[in-house]
């Protein structure tokens, strides 16, 4: 293999690396929604960042997570995980909830600068 070939082909391998990298680099947060409650009803994220947020519904009938501070809305069907990716955000407190049990279902999302930045 020449020089030129021994380039390229590290070049196809970085580029076929490099969206791998990205994801794996994205952090993954958990709620859980049992009982038309979610839990944790505080979660903390790091500021400026993009995560992705797991959402397990245990329960036997489905909620839609919906929240105005966010901008996002997902269907919860029932004993399924969802997932919706936020961020980057400000610091701050931002509200969710569900849709058809918004007096119990619902939370926030505090959005803190980390240490580590």
């Amino acid at each position: 293999m020449n020089k030129l070939q021994y380039i390229n082909s590290l070049l196809i391998l970085i580029v076929l690396w490099m969206p791998t990298y990205s994801w794996a680099k994205t952090k993954l947060f958990y709620l859980t929604l049992e009982n038309n409650v979610f839990t944790p009803s505080e979660l903390k994220i790091p500021a400026k960042e993009k995560v992705k947020l797991i959402i397990h519904n245990k329960d036997d009938k489905a909620e839609e997570f919906d929240s105005f501070d966010l901008n996002r809305e997902k269907m919860l069907f029932p004993h399924k995980k969802a997932v919706i990716f936020i961020g980057p955000l400000l610091p701050g407190k931002y509200e969710y909830f569900g849709e058809y049990n918004p007096n119990s279902a619902r939370g926030i999302i505090i959005v803190e600068v980390s240490n580590a930045n």
